[in-house]
């Protein structure tokens, strides 16, 4: 069996693996077609060829053509292999008539051309209704250039679809927008109820002349009427492919009379806000806030606004903010300025009106949309706003009074000079506060630190660390157990003392008076001092040195227990 296997590779290995292309043909899967309807394009390559060797540039002149898929497939018969591909392309025919599908090279074979009838909808099938199509319709065949065209697509479903995806229309030199969401409901065609799908789309044509725009494709999956499955996960579906048809506009170029930038609209209005009641003085800024609204239009279409102001004022204006909105169907931009203006002198001031010419499309004139003139009075500087008391002010040789001189402008142009300080006392304040709350900061850790020292004593068996003047308890209890271990009676009595003396809260008074736990102590200072200061006749007895240091230690244990707080103060060693 090994050696058959062994055989059949090798004789697979010696023969070439696939033949050059022998046999090329096309087809479609329907013809006629009506004209809505995909027409399904498979053209078949038998031997090796390129996946990329098809190329359906040719059919764009009568067709718009769709997605092509390539599958491939080998096969072994006799010990000889052959190879096939196919290419699958859908087409969805422009117009009505008989159209020629061309003839196609593949490696140097070539396909038969033959031809393709498209017929009309209404005469597809004596009037019966169809499961499957989509219509189109437009406010207007004819508009002006850049004029907003209102588009309403509708797909008609007579039965459920298992998935499906519209395409937008298309439309050359043309912005294509949707607008809103899908509507959804039901209508009645021809007796028969369908699930309607509406969607809208504003398209503003940016060349004049005639356009077709092309209608939307709707590509979407079934299920098979006569699959035979009747449940189950795995019933048959079918492609369903419908164009919308397609329509022709005429886009009117500008008018030879209208003069200005192009506005073609329904409606444009200009507003504006302005600061009601203030008084307005030099040196003070004033905000003018104007705003200009065009339906039917996008921001992009919009105007800058004419500045043209007194020379008594000086003009800081902010980044101009614009925007494109939908409402009730129709593209609604807007364009917003804001202008920060500065008196420089006293005075009455006109603002010049603002004017913005537009292209009513309704009545085919030009319209202007207006900002009234504005008239202001300018009253001199404060005495507050100078930064100093305002001067007596004394007559002139003229008679009249000497108006106070207006603030000096700060150096740096790109702000208002009356707008700085603002800013700059706001940082000035956190830059205050953020100093106090760090040197606030700073002082707490310190007293927090120290009221740690003065609180943190040892506890249990944590050797002490209480300093009193230069020398710690560890230092004096060590010094204390050299002299009991040497048996010296004064120097025990002296370093005995030290050590006590190290117990005591810094602070306080330096006395015998010490921890209630040291009254171990006394017996053992007693007769440590009657063997120094005895009578010379009585027989010295030498210092217990061992019982000595059992106490000490004992002491040493207690105090370590006791804690540092004044109401804990020991009785004396030597009451009295």
């Amino acid at each position: 069996m090994k050696a058959v296997i062994l055989v059949l590779l090798s004789l697979l290995t010696l023969s070439p693996a696939f033949a050059e292309v022998t046999a090329v043909s096309a087809s479609v899967d329907k013809n006629p077609v009506m004209l809505d309807e995909a027409i399904r394009l498979t053209v078949t390559a038998e031997g090796d060829a390129p996946r990329d060797a098809f190329d359906s540039s040719a059919l764009l002149g009568d067709f718009v053509v769709g997605r092509t898929s390539v599958s491939s497939q080998t096969s072994i018969v006799n010990f000889d292999t052959s190879k096939t591909i196919t290419w699958t392309t859908t087409l969805f025919p422009r117009d009505t008539g008989t159209f020629t599908i061309p003839s196609f090279t593949i490696e140097g074979k070539q396909t038969s051309s033959f031809e393709v009838k498209v017929i009309p909808v209404e005469n597809s099938s004596g009037g019966e209704a169809r499961d499957y199509f989509v219509t189109t319709e437009i406010a207007s065949d004819s508009v002006y250039l850049q004029q907003q065209i209102y588009y309403t697509a509708k797909l008609y479903l007579a039965t459920n679809i298992e998935r499906g995806s519209l395409q937008a229309p298309e439309m050359a030199n043309g912005d294509i927008r949707q607008l809103g969401e899908d509507k959804q409901y039901t209508d009645i065609k021809n007796g028969k109820r369908y699930q309607v799908i509406e969607r809208n789309f504003a398209i503003v044509p940016q060349a004049s002349g005639e356009f077709t725009i092309r209608g939307p494709v709707f590509t979407g999956e079934v299920v098979a009427a006569n699959s035979g499955q009747r449940f189950g996960f795995f019933n048959r579906t079918q492609q369903v492919n419908r164009i919308g048809p397609d329509i022709v506009v005429n886009v009117k170029p500008v008018p030879d009379d209208f003069d200005g930038h192009w506005l073609p609209s329904e409606m444009v209005r200009i507003d504006e806000e302005w600061p009601k009641g203030e008084q307005y003085r030099v040196g003070e800024p004033v905000t003018r806030v104007i705003t200009l609204t065009a339906l039917g239009l996008v921001e992009e279409q919009l105007p800058e606004f004419p500045n043209f102001y007194p020379p008594g004022f000086k003009q800081y204006p902010d980044q101009a903010s614009t925007s494109t909105v939908e409402k009730d169907n129709n593209l609604i931009a807007q364009r917003q300025e804001s202008l920060a203006l500065i008196p420089t002198k006293a005075g009455d001031y006109v603002l010049p009106e603002v004017t913005i010419p537009w292209f009513n499309i309704v009545t085919g004139e030009t319209e202007y949309a207006t900002l009234d003139a504005r008239t202001i009075t300018v009253e001199p500087a404060s005495a507050a706003a100078t930064g100093a008391p305002a001067p007596a002010s004394a007559p002139s040789p003229s008679g009249s009074e000497t108006q106070p001189s207006a603030p000096t402008p700060a150096s740096d142009d790109s702000a208002p000079a009356s707008v700085k300080p603002v800013w700059q006392y706001a940082s000035f304040q956190v830059l205050c506060l953020v100093l106090i709350l760090a040197l606030a900061g700073w002082v707490a850790t310190i007293v927090y630190y120290r009221r740690q020292q003065h609180s943190l004593i040892p506890r249990a068996h944590t050797a002490p660390q209480h300093v009193h003047g230069n020398e710690t308890e560890k230092a004096a209890y060590a010094n204390l157990e050299q002299a009991v271990k040497a048996g010296d009676a004064a120097a025990i009595a002296s370093a005995l003392a030290r050590w006590m003396t190290t117990l005591v809260p810094e602070g306080q008074s330096v006395s015998p008076a010490d921890y209630q736990a040291t009254a171990i102590l006394q017996p053992i200072m007693d007769q440590l001092h009657a063997t120094r200061y005895g009578k010379a006749s009585e027989p010295r007895q030498p210092a217990d040195t061992k019982t000595l240091r059992k106490a000490i230690e004992e002491a040493r244990r207690a105090w370590g227990k006791q804690g540092d707080e004044p109401a804990n103060r020991l009785q004396p060693l030597y009451p009295g």
